[in-house]
């Protein structure tokens, strides 16, 4: 089977890098959409023209929306301990960074620990 060519409601990757920020702010959610409109803080704006710029940039702007420009690009994002990095693709566009790193580990539980409850007094201490 031939790959499905990408689409973000009913527009090509190619449209939607060379319509204007507003045009593309229509096409996106809600949120996205307000946040966009209101205009982007200094320092996001910074960070868009890094990422135009050059690739593995890092960040701790978890709350930057993913631009069509942005695709194909590597950002390495702050997790709280390290920077992840990540490479944008086309499914990408109109999410936050931050939902593609998570910030918190993956708990892994084992066996109660000596005095965790009244059952841990019949385990062996070996």
């Amino acid at each position: 089977m031939a790959k499905e060519k990408f689409s973000y409601r009913g527009k090509t990757l190619d449209e939607l890098k060379a319509m204007s920020l507003n045009e593309l702010a229509e096409l996106l959610p809600s949120k996205t959409r307000r946040t966009i409109k209101r205009g982007f803080p200094e320092k996001y704006k910074k960070l868009r023209d890094q990422i135009r710029l050059k690739d593995n940039v890092k960040t701790h702007l978890r709350d930057m929306i993913v631009l069509p420009e942005m695709v194909g690009k590597t950002v390495r994002i702050h997790d709280g301990h390290k920077f992840e990095p990540i490479t944008f693709k086309e499914e990408t566009i109109g999410h936050l960074f931050g939902e593609f790193v998570m910030t918190r580990k993956k708990i892994k539980h084992n066996k109660p620990g000596v005095g965790a409850t009244r059952s841990s007094a019949n385990i062996s201490l070996k």
